[in-house]
């Protein structure tokens, strides 16, 4: 690297951000906290508890889950604009305003498929009891295992995956759980479920190199610019049209980083939500009198679709229960068949009570979203294992069905989303130096030219996206950091294989480590609790 060029790059990274920028910035977060504040307050208004302390430990919870928050923007959102930043096509503090706003509207627009993706891998009767004390105790361990972990390889400059992270925290205390509870049938993880993630955190790095260098190979064969393949002289921004493609890149890979990764935090506050106040969040009170209404007639059809394969011979005691041993062992039984259909009537016929979800009595919210939770796991893992075979015609009747309950329960309020997009921005704003540096300079032995810095994002845009799509958590700090690597390499630049080797160390530790750390906090505030 060019002594003139990076004693210019450290001039930059190390100005301090104007007045203005941190006036405006602080004015949006502001005006962020405000209506989050309100919109909270407002909820809780329909709350009446005997005492403070529900309200306090849902503090003390909101806090940890949007520092868990905050440190994601750490690692994952300073991914986006060190390319844009070691380029010179866009100054350090506009870059990282740039990236916030869009990670902002990732967050705002994402569907919440992601997020309910990975509480299903929490034991089931943790979810089910998440306002208990082992309930919060799994909620504590999991995001304070991440966040120390994330604190950790942050403090080294390694770019660790906060997908990876918060992944390995749950099997850690599914695995916990169901070793402090053997004689009771406790459930551990959801293994096919974890498989699945697993696959597209362990594909990740591997597509980022793979496809970084192919797309750099394939613009030198086609892009005949040479100014494209040219490292930045001094402070110079790139050729017009290249810097519209940097700073295009660096958009999209943010816009899809806040849809995917905003959704980790979001699935855990819902789950803190539902636990502390149950009456405001367990069930989704937008759901219109129309809604109900269709919502019963479509219970209706699902019963009627279920009864087509009830056995004559089946028995039940209790429907909840049998359907729930049916998620935890994976094991479907005849008397399977007669729970679901014996808890989709139940859940039918008491709307039917109650004309509207938003009527049903406080004292029976939380049993009642237990009930649409389990049947639509259920549903979930029968349409999963095909087993049992149903006709076309009832496959997409249960389908309809489980839109119906999911709409009901799987909902995430806007306030939410912009607290989350908050404390992902303000992280960014305080963390971003040290994992732009390690991305800008340390992994290839020379300077970042523009083609390599478009090809690296462009394929963190499409991978994160395409996994966004497919409702998969996937680590933009690999996909970016490999990306990196592999137009390195297929520049013939050179990689500095001491920073690959702490990268892919971080990476392989990172599952281990917080699986261990979340366990053991997850036994010490059991015990604690």
């Amino acid at each position: 690297m060019a002594t003139a060029s990076q004693t210019i790059l450290d001039q930059k990274l190390g100005r301090a951000p104007g007045k203005l920028g941190i006036l405006i910035f602080g004015a949006v977060l502001l005006v962020g906290v405000l209506y989050a504040g309100s919109s909270l307050v407002r909820d809780l208004s329909t709350v009446h508890a005997t005492s403070i302390f529900p309200y306090l430990l849902l503090a003390i919870a909101l806090l940890v889950a949007l520092g868990f928050e905050f440190v994601n923007g750490f690692h994952d959102t300073a991914n986006a604009v060190a390319t844009v930043i070691y380029t010179h096509s866009l100054e350090p503090h506009v870059a990282v305003v740039w990236s916030g706003f869009w990670n902002f509207l990732g967050v705002l627009v994402s569907s919440g498929i992601v997020a309910f993706a990975i509480i299903s891998l929490l034991p089931v009767e943790l979810i089910l009891q998440v306002g208990s004390k082992a309930g919060f105790a799994m909620v504590f361990a999991l995001l304070v295992a991440a966040i120390i972990w994330n604190l950790s390889t942050w403090y080294f400059g390694l770019p660790a995956s906060s997908s990876h992270t918060l992944i390995g925290s749950v099997i850690g205390v599914g695995i916990a759980n169901q070793l402090m509870n053997p004689r009771t049938g406790t459930s551990g993880v959801d293994w096919g479920q974890a498989v699945n993630i697993g696959k597209s955190l362990l594909l990740s790095p591997i597509v980022g190199f793979g496809c970084a260098a192919l797309l750099l190979l394939a613009a030198k064969a086609l892009i005949k610019d040479p100014k494209l393949y040219a490292a930045p002289k001094g402070a110079e921004p790139p050729p017009f049209y290249i810097r519209c493609l940097l700073i295009l890149t660096c958009t999209g890979v943010s816009f899809f980083h806040g849809s995917n990764d905003g959704q980790k935090g979001m699935g855990l506050i819902m789950l803190i939500l539902i636990g502390t106040v149950p009456t405001a969040y367990a069930i989704n009170h937008a759901v219109t009198f129309k809604d109900s209404q269709d919502f019963i007639a479509v219970s209706q059809e699902a019963a009627d679709a279920l009864n087509h394969y009830v056995s004559p011979d089946a028995v039940i005691a209790d429907a909840h229960q049998d359907v729930t041993d049916y998620i935890r062992t994976k094991n479907f039984t005849p008397n399977t068949m007669l729970a679901m259909r014996t808890l989709v009537s139940d859940i039918g016929n008491e709307t039917a009570l109650y004309k509207e979800l938003k009527n049903i009595p406080n004292d029976r919210v939380r049993n009642f979203r237990n009930d649409l939770y389990v049947i639509s796991e259920a549903l979930r893992l029968m349409q999963k294992s095909g087993n049992p075979k149903l006709s076309a015609a009832d496959t997409a009747i249960l389908a309809n069905y489980k839109k119906h309950v999911d709409h009901s329960t799987r909902f995430i309020p806007l306030w939410v989303k912009v607290a989350v997009a908050m404390a992902l921005g303000l992280g960014t704003m305080v963390g971003w130096k040290r994992i732009v540096i390690t991305v800008g300079e340390k992994i290839g032995k020379s300077h970042l030219t523009y083609a390599q810095g478009a090809m690296a994002e462009i394929t963190a845009m499409a991978t994160i996206g395409a996994a966004d799509g497919f409702g998969l958590p996937v680590s933009t700090t690999h996909v970016l950091s490999s990306g990196v690597a592999g137009t390195m390499a297929a520049n013939r630049s050179g990689i500095q294989w001491s920073t690959v080797r702490n990268l892919a160390l971080a990476w392989v530790l990172t599952l281990p480590v917080a699986m261990v750390l979340s366990g053991v906090l997850f036994f010490v505030f059991r015990k604690a609790f």
